[in-house]
């Protein structure tokens, strides 16, 4: 059944919320079985060891720039009305908000998508720390902390359309934009090969790349054909407006029509915890202690304000905005990893906990399939 027949037979909110969720339920299954993971690929790269989570991070990160910008130069699909790109965005914001994002992770252990990711396992501190992330987003949004992140906002903007778009400001088009995703895939392989990184690992973490290009060509073709301004906008996978919204519809709207954001969330909790299921990973897990949990706390706090701030979190800007190669999402990554292998330097690599890179969360599988 095509996208047209399911749009004329049950309308634009269903099918985006159906689309949410299917996407979001193949991200959250292969980020499970990849182990795919920012805070632990920053992590190993600040460190120099070799543990397979860099080599998932850019599989995923190579293969979403490759296949949105092979779709975008085939003209399968146009994102240029998306939020990322023809809006006014801020320098200040993706700066601040991308260095508090990327010291929260270090902190909570997890980005807002590994959050999730692991709450579907049965990991506690993940369930409360996702929480927080929510409610601190929603307060830097319309709430009591909106002042600061407009405030911080203000200080550096940039225009929407070319101004944010990099291809354009760098001149290197379509073309050039695939050549740098290939680039990028190639010294994955390379790695992957290297570290002996099992097929759950390069594959899956490929399949959460094609999400990202999925989910923008699935809102790109529905906004397409809107007749209502607004009703479905253009995007792609993130964390941070969205796990907003689902806990505000849960609270104060449920009745309001659905929307891609509102599948995405629960698609990725119950595609993680398929996986989790099927390959006998479900344990409930809690706080060490009273400090362990304050750490989650600040550093889901820390998130929740810098993601909002920022525009985006690990997956919306590190994944959905850089493979449209949308400046403001670029400035985010970039401040990430440097909040957090910062961070990681100053509070981690002390002790016993310099010599676990992990720092407790799940090792890529290993496989001598590669030699």
């Amino acid at each position: 059944m095509s996208l047209d027949t399911l749009l004329d037979r049950f309308g634009q909110a269903p099918v985006l919320a159906a689309g949410g969720l299917a996407i979001g339920f193949a991200f959250g299954f292969f980020a499970q079985r990849s182990r795919f993971c920012l805070r632990s690929a920053v992590i190993e790269f600040a460190r120099g060891v070799h543990g397979g989570k860099l080599t998932v991070w850019l599989f995923a990160f190579a293969v979403a720039l490759i296949a949105t910008q092979g779709l975008v130069a085939l003209g399968v699909m146009d994102v240029g009305n998306a939020r990322q790109l023809a809006t006014r965005g801020s320098l200040s914001g993706a700066a601040v908000g991308g260095l508090l994002f990327g010291i929260g992770m270090i902190l909570a252990r997890g980005c807002s998508s590994r959050l999730l990711v692991l709450a579907a396992q049965g990991n506690l501190r993940s369930v409360l720390s996702g929480l927080v992330f929510a409610v601190t987003a929603q307060a830097a949004w319309t709430g009591a902390l909106a002042p600061w992140r407009e405030s911080i906002s203000a200080w550096w903007t940039v225009e929407g359309g070319a101004s944010r778009d990099l291809t354009v400001l760098t001149g290197i088009g379509r073309g050039g934009a695939l050549l740098f995703g290939a680039v990028w895939l190639v010294a994955a392989i390379l790695w992957a090969r290297r570290q002996r990184v099992a097929p759950w690992g390069w594959a899956g973490a490929s399949a959460v790349g094609l999400s990202i290009a999925a989910a923008w060509w699935l809102t790109a073709t529905i906004a397409a054909t809107s007749m209502e301004a607004g009703l479905a906008p253009i995007q792609a996978l993130s964390f941070t407006g969205p796990s907003a919204e689902v806990l505000t519809r849960v609270l104060f709207a449920p009745d309001k029509p659905p929307t891609f954001d509102l599948g995405l969330v629960p698609g990725v909790f119950l595609g993680s915890f398929v996986a989790a299921a099927l390959f006998r990973e479900l344990k409930l897990e809690g706080f060490a202690g009273g400090a362990s949990m304050r750490r989650y706390l600040v550093g889901a706090v820390l998130m929740g304000f810098g993601g909002m701030t920022a525009g985006g979190c690990a997956v919306g800007a590190g994944l959905s905005g850089a493979a449209v190669f949308t400046i403001t999402s670029w400035v985010t990554l970039t401040a990430m990893w440097a909040g957090a292998a910062i961070t990681d330097r100053l509070v981690d690599q002390q002790g016993h906990e310099a010599a676990q890179p992990n720092l407790g969360d799940q090792p890529v599988p290993q496989s001598r399939a590669f030699t």
